[in-house]
């Protein structure tokens, strides 16, 4: 936690109206870099690794038009963010619009470098592709990692049309590099229909947990994240946070939708359950506001990405 006596702030309703201002995540000062601080959000605005509905590129923005509405403390945990830490908003990932696989290798550029400042990079996806990249520059200062995966999909896939690159296969990717330690990796809210009765067993065999949305219906998440957080202990853990893990009902703009989905509520319940883990990053990917014409989806999102801020290690609460 960098020792400041004066924290940037997000910029008050009161100080300007909502609808103006900086258009950054919560209206936070905009940097270049992540120097000085102790978290940042940026956005990767990358959908060329989708498979169905295209338009994740446009996440990034419609989640920080959203997050206006959010003010700096957390009433529900009492968790005050910018009170104990640094944080501000360093901007989107430049990534090649006409080519993935130098978009990759931008993306763990970028997080290579944001990482040797001692920063808790928050993203705002793009596809779920990112994860990859993300997962090789956050191995290299942290190691293995255990994972909190939110999605309806494990994403696990060897090869999509035969590329190993796309937003379907980044956790397989990550396991055949050893970026993770599988047995520290939970799946929650996985669902839909399947191309084999076995599609999700790979992932149970590298160790993962799977938690399917049919095991979440009509229940509170809190008793899971407390099974959550003994298996995963006291080592670094990622957070990737797919949208399309919540019910269409509650986030209808994505490019993969499935019914049967998990609600807003055990959403929050999950990220809140993650308080008290060592959580070296986080993702919140696959917003794609093109198909959601009431900004729900990405007015969630938000909320979601401030949730991630507020369990971050050192984050005091009131």
């Amino acid at each position: 936690m960098s020792d400041s006596p004066e924290r940037p702030q997000p910029l008050g309703g009161n100080q300007m109206p909502r609808f103006a201002g900086p258009a950054t995540m919560m209206r936070l000062p905009a940097r270049e870099s992540a120097a000085g601080l102790d978290a940042c959000f940026l956005g990767v605005p990358l959908d060329i690794g989708t498979s169905n509905r295209p338009g994740a590129r446009y996440g990034p923005r419609e989640i920080r038009n959203e997050s206006v509405l959010l003010r700096p403390y957390n009433m529900a945990t009492r968790s005050a963010p910018f009170d104990s830490l640094n944080v501000a908003d360093i901007g989107d990932v430049p990534i090649n619009t006409f080519n993935l696989a130098d978009s990759v290798r931008i993306i763990e550029e970028a997080y290579t470098d944001l990482l040797i400042h001692d920063c808790v990079p928050l993203t705002l996806g793009g596809d779920h592709t990112i994860a990859l990249p993300i997962l090789r520059a956050i191995y290299q200062k942290h190691g293995p990692v255990g994972v909190v995966h939110v999605d309806a999909h494990t994403d696990t896939s060897d090869a999509m049309f035969g590329e190993p690159v796309t937003h379907g296969t980044p956790f397989r990717r990550a396991v055949e590099e050893g970026l993770l330690a599988p047995e520290r990796v939970v799946q929650i809210g996985l669902r839909g229909t399947g191309y084999d009765p076995n599609d999700f067993e790979w992932a149970r065999e590298q160790g993962f947990r799977l938690v399917p949305a049919d095991e979440c219906w009509h229940r509170s998440l809190s008793p899971l994240m407390d099974e959550v957080r003994e298996q995963l202990g006291s080592g670094p853990v990622y957070i990737s946070f797919d949208i399309d893990g919540l019910d269409p009902a509650y986030a209808g703009g994505t490019g993969t939708p499935e019914i049967g989905g998990l609600t807003s509520i055990q959403a929050l319940e999950i990220i809140r359950g993650c308080q008290g883990l060592d959580v070296v990053g986080a993702d919140l990917v696959e917003v794609a506001p093109v198909y959601d014409a009431s900004g729900n989806t990405a007015l969630l999102a938000a909320n979601l990405l401030f949730e991630m801020l507020c369990i971050l290690p050192g984050v005091k609460k009131r």
